[in-house]
């Protein structure tokens, strides 16, 4: 399952605009609001990581494409979890290789994810974890994004 990150900036924008004077704003829904466990604000607390390149390299493409596949196949089952929110690649090719935003809120619950991650086990990626203030709306993310999406890698 990949996640793409246009969704995030859409839901921080609409977050941000619905707190603007001359917006409009819609109607409050109080128990979606608790189900998503949001504030006043419709924020809530998660954890972003920034994955970065790793101090290992692959031998060869085969295990290079091994790692990749788990590294996927991780990233669908935190998500359909319901543990990640958001995840996807810079397209750069730099030494920051990806985000994520643990639906999570603390550091040390996001150290025991990527902990299952296959790059991270071993070594082509290293993960920088920060607490991060969002909308309670990105956890709707993955439940639309499978509805728009024609192809799963």
């Amino acid at each position: 399952m990949r996640i793409n990150l246009i969704p995030l900036l859409l839901v921080c924008a609409a977050a941000a605009g619905a707190a603007m004077p001359g917006f409009a704003q819609a109607s409050y829904d109080a128990a979606l609001a608790q189900k998503l466990k949001a504030d006043d604000y419709g924020m809530r607390k998660y954890v972003m990581a920034f994955l970065k390149r790793g101090p290992t390299r692959a031998k060869d493409a085969e295990e290079s494409k091994k790692i990749q596949a788990g590294h996927m196949a991780n990233i669908g089952r935190m998500a359909k979890e319901g543990k990640l929110v958001v995840a996807g690649p810079f397209l750069d090719n730099g030494e920051l290789r990806g985000i994520y935003i643990f639906n999570v809120e603390t550091i040390a619950e996001a150290e025991e994810l990527t902990k299952t991650d296959p790059a991270i086990q071993a070594g082509t990626l290293v993960m920088e974890l920060h607490p991060w203030y969002g909308s309670a709306a990105m956890q709707e993310i993955n439940a639309i994004h499978e509805k728009i999406s024609k192809k799963n890698p």
